[in-house]
């Protein structure tokens, strides 16, 4: 009954305050909103980003000229990721070939990333990623068909001037939204569409709706850039075999690369798993960055608090003097105070909340993470305002508390 009592007593005090209470509230909702919604969007994220390398398997190796997440910007611990020399076709291909066991072998290449493409109905944007690939692609990354088939042995041969469209590709060249039979241009050549996928979604992983995949041959045709470098994608059937499969690997590849007995491999060897690790790991001092400003402003809020808390005492001498002259102690007193600013941090951190789960959902949405309701971070959020308030608070109340009745009295 005494703390609903200095709840509603509080709510009274705000009530008369308003303006300054509700400023208080207002900077205690930036800084929790900017500390729930960063680190929302960022739980949103890490959760995206392990969905869909889960696609991958964990029975799935990797080897490239870099390290996973590597990028021209992205740093690991202070140090630039390594880039090796490009890993050629010949190389590629000479490890499928001497790499004799059951695991499935995929070499693959990205020609690039802004193609755009035309049909005789319409063009995309040059936002279209166009990949060269082997028959094996498409059961490494787990695409399914809506129609059409894979490549042929005789089309990955000649390296054909055929491909497999993701579906966002095909709603926007064709007004039935099906490719297959249908002709594609780009590179200024014209494609035959033999395949479609289903519908995908965005990931962290890549756009598969926005994906061709043509034949590894045909790319190398198009493409002369010399300094492509071809990915190898490594998938056992048991995963307890991937360790001796990636040991296996890593002999084969050192050998094609030429690489000594004291040197250090010239290519990047990873699991599927680690790549996802590898992008939180990038993403990690987002969440120290987003701490440090949500702690600054309710540095700043606590501040603001306290001072309209020691506003308030002065302004309500006589109040406590009255209390005190009818038999409130100073214990009392001091949690009248208290439970008033803790109920002030409480309302701008509820505020703080609910924006910050809007915002933070909002920034995932447009990155390509999902919804999610960070239960952690709301009642982290709570429990840094009860903090703040009963830090804020407390010398304000403790100097209330020490408050002569008479002379409080006798003020004004």
């Amino acid at each position: 009954m005494l703390l609903f009592e200095n709840i509603k007593e509080a709510f009274r005090s705000i009530k008369t305050n308003l303006l300054r209470a509700n400023l208080t509230a207002l900077i205690i909702a930036v800084g929790i909103s900017a500390l729930v919604g960063i680190l929302t969007a960022i739980d949103s994220l890490k959760g995206n980003i392990n969905n869909s390398f889960s696609s991958l398997g964990s029975n799935t190796l990797e080897i490239r000229n870099r390290e996973p997440g590597s990028g021209p910007h992205i740093r690991k611990k202070g140090k630039k990721r390594k880039r090796y020399p490009s890993i050629t076709y010949k190389e590629a291909a000479e490890f499928k070939q001497k790499f004799q066991t059951n695991a499935i072998v995929n070499l693959s290449v990205t020609v690039t990333d802004d193609a755009t493409l035309k049909s005789q109905y319409a063009r995309t944007n040059p936002n279209v990623t166009v990949q060269g690939t082997d028959e094996t692609f498409l059961g490494l990354k787990q695409y399914n068909f809506r129609g059409g088939r894979n490549f042929s042995n005789l089309e990955l041969m000649h390296g054909d001037n055929v491909c497999i469209v993701g579906a966002e590709i095909a709603a926007m060249l064709f007004p039935s939204g099906y490719a297959v039979n249908q002709q594609l241009f780009f590179f200024n050549r014209a494609y035959r569409v033999i395949g479609q996928f289903e519908p995908k979604g965005s990931t962290m992983a890549g756009t598969a709706d926005r994906l061709v995949v043509i034949p590894i041959e045909n790319a190398i045709k198009v493409n002369y850039d010399n300094s492509t470098s071809y990915e190898i994608n490594i998938a056992v059937k048991d995963p307890s075999e991937l360790e001796e499969t990636e040991n296996n690997a890593l002999a084969v590849m050192r050998l094609i690369r030429k690489d000594g007995i004291n040197q250090e491999e010239s290519f990047s060897i990873s699991k599927s798993d680690s790549l996802a690790l590898a992008l939180i790991d990038s993403i990690g001092t987002v969440s120290i960055a987003a701490s440090l400003i949500g702690i600054i402003t309710l540095l700043g809020a606590a501040i603001g608090l306290m001072n309209i808390m020691m506003v308030s005492v002065t302004e309500r001498t006589r109040e406590i003097g009255v209390r005190k002259a009818m038999g409130a102690t100073s214990l009392l007193i001091r949690q009248q105070f208290l439970v008033e600013a803790v109920v002030i941090c409480q309302l701008g951190g509820l505020l703080g909340i609910l924006l910050g789960i809007l915002f933070g959902n909002l920034a995932s949405y447009y990155l390509g993470g999902s919804f999610i309701f960070p239960w952690v971070w709301v009642l982290a959020g709570l429990f840094v305002c009860y903090l703040v308030g009963m830090i804020s608070g407390y010398y304000p109340a403790w100097k209330a508390s020490r408050l002569d009745p008479i002379e409080a009295l006798r003020y004004e």
